[in-house]
């Protein structure tokens, strides 16, 4: 960034919220907090503003971008909605739940934000201080997970400054994210049938992916990546291993110890991100029920014990 040596922390209060909306709108980069994890927010419409992200997390060009928006109305603007795709808006918005539909011819935003596809992923936040920056600005927000790219995901600003200090504008502190874990996405297709290309906190009755490539992000087969091998489904703990603990299974860091699976959602990321700053070489985690939210912990865990190729 030029001219800056780090990266500005700003409160969200409503002077705040201002100072960020204007970053937007000047073109510039704001991890703001989302009830998922924090993004990275930037001006959907703008080409120049969009390629800076990608810079910023070394993205790769072919993943694309979550939009987000304040209403409806402004979705609508952006992409065609099937009776399907308002249902799912009307139970779902505002949340964590990403729809995936045509883009509109109308939309108006960067080619780099669909990464070439005709498809583009929307997503209502309902988040209060991601809601008063889009009101705000005005504008739609690409907002990817605030770190470099294919690693662990921020739940804080102080995961957001580990990563990307002195490569945004600003971070706007509204502490830690609620439910700490991505957005569900969910494909809508032209005969009405709904495919989930990410599981997340919202579990919906659809189809599996099926395998059409990189169509909305957190797609990769190695992805939230704490630089270090983790091993999956432990019950006992080698020396060298820094555990991360469900249930019974009681670690040094433990996601939930009730075996709730929404504590555990909420809790994910920050032990992986005391496990990537343990003075142990490999991460060890507890086995997690394949159910409900579980089955997107089970996603992230899997992506991230995956090596990069």
């Amino acid at each position: 960034m030029s001219g800056k040596y780090a990266t500005e922390t700003i409160p969200a209060d409503p002077q705040g919220i201002t100072r960020a909306a204007q970053i937007l709108r000047d073109g510039g980069l704001v991890a703001v907090p989302t009830e998922t994890v924090y993004g990275l927010a930037v001006r959907a419409d703008s080409a120049e503003a969009v390629a800076r992200i990608y810079r910023a997390k070394g993205r790769p060009s072919f993943n694309p971008l979550i939009v987000h928006v304040v209403s409806l109305e402004q979705a609508q603007s952006l992409a065609d909605f099937c009776p399907q795709a308002e249902r799912l808006a009307a139970e779902h918005w505002p949340g964590p739940l990403t729809l995936v539909l045509p883009r509109s011819d109308r939309a108006g935003l960067a080619e780099a934000v669909t990464a070439g596809l005709d498809t583009l992923a929307l997503r209502m936040p309902s988040h209060p201080v991601m809601r008063a920056v889009l009101e705000e600005c005005g504008l739609p927000v690409a907002a990817p997970s605030a770190n470099r790219s294919g690693f662990i995901s921020p739940t804080s600003p102080a995961h957001v400054l580990a990563s990307l200090d002195g490569k945004v504008d600003a971070v706007l502190d509204g502490g830690s994210s609620r439910q700490g874990l991505e957005s569900t996405i969910a494909a809508v297709r032209a005969d009405g049938t709904v495919e989930v290309l990410r599981p997340g906190p919202v579990v919906l009755e659809a189809l599996a992916a099926s395998g059409k490539g990189v169509e909305a992000p957190g797609q990769l087969a190695s992805h939230y990546a704490p630089g270090k091998p983790v091993r999956l489904m432990a019950s006992e703990v080698a020396p060298d291993e820094y555990l991360i603990g469900f249930g019974e299974v009681v670690g040094e860091c433990t996601l939930s110890t009730k075996g709730d699976l929404t504590e555990a959602a909420s809790r994910l990321y920050a032990c992986l991100h005391e496990g990537a700053r343990s003075n142990k070489p490999r991460i060890a985690v507890a086995p997690i029920p394949e159910k409900g939210v579980g089955i997107a912990i089970n996603d992230r865990l899997r992506r991230a014990a995956t090596p990069a190729a």
